[in-house]
């Protein structure tokens, strides 16, 4: 199993490493239907999560998967990092310049008037429809199923992945529900946590797009010459 949790690490931390799911949690947190609709949201972020990694992993395990490196994985790894670094130059390139601040999304500034349903819809969207998460999970799965773990180990590495991948999303809640902090603490870590990332993802997104990017194709080059 070590295998296939190694191969996948990479891309469930990049999924984690996604501003926009912590910061929606505190948001939703603070609105009217808190805990509901942050609880939903968390759930179809895992779900979907689970589902993409699942069939990432099953469409890969039906393939040819004879040696370490086969070359279908390689070739799609290649072009996996390639995606990546297209998506890291362009969030570069829209980064704002000194002096400026980008607004967040539109839907962002409403997300803590969501209801449960559209909440969990829009957590579908974060993982199916945004470009990064969509790549890194499709991705995590194709490790995965190129591993020489098991059956059951690639699941429980699926479920890591999933785990690893939610923690943008479960830890504000956490910190919420189970009372890690009294009320104004609570408040005041959750409320840091949402500056942080929306002062830093416009640096973070782009580093970590690049830098996965680059492993993404460093692996499939070396794959495709031994």
């Amino acid at each position: 199993m070590g295998d296939a949790v190694g191969r996948m690490l990479a891309s469930a931390v990049g999924i984690a490493l996604s501003p926009l799911p912590l910061t929606a949690v505190v948001l939703m947190l603070a609105g009217p239907r808190g805990r509901t609709a942050a609880a939903a949201f968390a759930l179809g972020w895992v779900a979907a999560l689970s589902a993409v990694a699942t069939a990432a992993v099953l469409v890969g395990s039906g393939l040819d998967t004879s040696g370490p490196h086969p070359a279908w994985s390689s070739w799609f790894g290649l072009a996996l990092g390639g995606v990546l670094l297209g998506l890291g130059a362009a969030a570069w390139r829209a980064r704002p310049r000194e002096g400026r601040v980008h607004g967040p999304p539109v839907w962002l500034r409403a997300v803590d008037r969501l209801g449960p349903a559209r909440a969990a819809g829009v957590a579908v969207a974060l993982v199916a429809a945004d470009p990064k998460n969509l790549v890194l999970a499709v991705g995590g799965g194709a490790a995965i199923a190129t591993s020489a773990a098991d059956g059951g180990d690639k699941a429980v590495a699926v479920m890591l992945m999933v785990l690893l991948g939610s923690m943008g999303t479960l830890l504000p809640l956490a910190v919420h529900l189970l009372g890690l902090f009294d009320g104004e603490r609570s408040a005041k870590v959750l409320g840091e946590w949402k500056a942080w990332a929306s002062v830093h993802s416009s640096a973070i997104t782009p580093v970590v797009l690049v830098v996965l990017g680059s492993g993404y194709v460093g692996d499939a080059l070396s794959g495709l010459t031994r």
